[in-house]
C-alpha cells in the first residue's frame, strides 16, 4: 500500500493514486469545491430531473444521492479507482436512480455515441491537468464528453481553473461549445468556476 506522503499531485490522473487514498480515508464521504446545495440552482436552470446523467470522476461525494433526493431519476457515476466504485455500489445498492461504473474518463467507449443528456464534472478534470500528460489527458477527457453528449445537451464543468486556463481545452477540434460560464464564491480567497457548455 502506498503511504500518504508517496501520494504525490502528478499521481492524481491515475487510478492507484485515488485506490490508495480511498483504503486510507477515514471520511466516509467528502465533497471538492462546492456541495450541492450551492451548486442547486445552476443545476435545476440547465439539467432536468428526466435527464440521463453522467457523474465523471464521482469520489465518494454525496453530489448525486443529494441529487437524487431533489428529484434527479437517473444518474450514472463513474471513477477511476475501483476501491471507491465497490464502496459506493455497496451503500447505494438500494437506491435504483443512482449506478456505479469503475471507468476511466479518458476512455469511456463501453458507452455508444450520444448517450447521455448531461454530464457533470466536479474537479475531475482539474485533477487531470495535475497528472502526467496534462493536455493529452484533457483532449482525450474532453473529447469522449462530446461524443458522448446528446444534440443539445450540457457539459456542466465546476473547476478552480482560472477561465483562460480551462477554455482551450474545452475549444479543440471537433468541440462547438457554447459557453456560459459562473463564479460561485467559495471565501474570500477562492473561486470556483462553473462552465455550463453545451
Amino acid at each position: 500500500m502506498t503511504s500518504n506522503s508517496s501520494l504525490n499531485a502528478y499521481d492524481y490522473g491515475e487510478a492507484d493514486y485515488w485506490n490508495a487514498r480511498y483504503l486510507e480515508e477515514t471520511e466516509v464521504s467528502f465533497d471538492w469545491y462546492q456541495r450541492y446545495s450551492a451548486l442547486r440552482p445552476f443545476l435545476r436552470k440547465y439539467v432536468s430531473c428526466s435527464s440521463r446523467i453522467l457523474v465523471v470522476g464521482c469520489g465518494n461525494s454525496l453530489m448525486s444521492e443529494d441529487m437524487m433526493k431533489d428529484g434527479y431519476v437517473d444518474i450514472l457515476n463513474i471513477d477511476i479507482s475501483y476501491v471507491v466504485i465497490e464502496m459506493l455500489r455497496k451503500c447505494y445498492a438500494h437506491i435504483p436512480q443512482l449506478k456505479y461504473m469503475q471507468m476511466d474518463v479518458r476512455d469511456m467507449s463501453l458507452f455508444e455515441d450520444e448517450t447521455f443528456d448531461s454530464v457533470i464534472d466536479k474537479g475531475t478534470l482539474d485533477s487531470l491537468m495535475c497528472g502526467t500528460d496534462a493536455p493529452l489527458s484533457a483532449s482525450y477527457m474532453i473529447n469522449e464528453v462530446s461524443r458522448l453528449l446528446k444534440p443539445g445537451g450540457i457539459y456542466m464543468l465546476i473547476t478552480y481553473g482560472d477561465p483562460s486556463v480551462r477554455i482551450p481545452h474545452l475549444n479543440q477540434p471537433g468541440c462547438c461549445w457554447k459557453i456560459t460560464l459562473y463564479i460561485i464564491r467559495k471565501s474570500r480567497k477562492f473561486k470556483v468556476h462553473a462552465l455550463y457548455l453545451s
